[in-house]
């Protein structure tokens, strides 16, 4: 039993933003901005303040995984360990297949934002719901595309009634579950390119991800820089 209709809401969101819209909707790390085609994609970049020049994550699923990302296999079981053993959610960077449908579906400008150098990033176990928007559209050949549901700087929301106003005003449906998962860390997703081993982004649950490299697969990754007080 669970206390959300995930499949219904994951259909619902979709319907939105295949038809153009932008959606707001909650993940184990905070609260995320979605959209599929590039208006809505430029108009989260407007509402958010965005730097242009800022690149696009893709809400991610083990199948998107799979079949997007270009790895070998002992770097495919880092990945499978992280986010399938221990159930931890990691933005997960690596080569891209530019020659899948579903990222050449991508409009020109939102593929540019979506690569760096090849690379492709996706969020990967941050939840049930954004699981089953990553695979309906993934089914259909699709990507869904989004960054955190804030204002730009001013810190990941960790509950729908925080999001600024005109962030969530900018949305067409807004699926509210209440508070995060992984809200005591106060940070967004850790983020890791996993063909080289190099952390992208220090985040929630980086001390159980980089515990779980040593132990298992005898991975030192760098220690997080101080933080300068607040």
């Amino acid at each position: 039993m669970t206390f959300h209709d995930y499949k219904a809401d994951a259909r619902r969101v979709y319907d939105t933003l295949a038809e153009g819209g932008i959606g707001i909707v909650p993940t184990d790390v905070g609260y995320v901005i979605l959209g599929i085609s590039s208006a809505a994609i430029w108009k989260i970049f407007e509402v958010k303040r965005r730097k242009p020049d800022k690149l696009n994550a893709m809400c991610g699923c083990l199948e998107m995984h799979r079949d997007l990302h270009v790895l070998e296999d002992g770097r495919r079981a880092v990945v499978s360990a992280i986010v399938g053993d221990a159930n931890l959610p990691m933005g997960t960077v690596a080569p891209g297949r530019p020659d899948h449908p579903a990222l050449a579906s991508l409009e020109k400008d939102v593929l540019h934002q979506t690569t760096d150098e090849g690379t492709i990033a996706m969020l990967l176990n941050a939840g049930p719901l954004l699981d089953e928007l990553a695979r309906i559209a993934f089914a259909e050949d699709r990507l869904v595309i989004g960054s955190s549901a804030n204002i730009s700087l001013q810190g990941v929301k960790f509950r729908a009634e925080d999001i600024e106003p005109e962030v969530r005003a900018a949305a067409d449906i807004v699926i509210d579950y209440g508070l995060a998962r992984w809200n005591r860390y106060g940070r967004s997703s850790t983020m890791i390119d996993v063909a080289r081993m190099r952390v992208v982004r220090y985040g929630s649950c980086f001390d159980l991800i980089d515990d779980l490299l040593q132990r298992r697969f005898g991975i030192t990754l760098p220690p997080e820089p101080e933080r300068p007080l607040e």
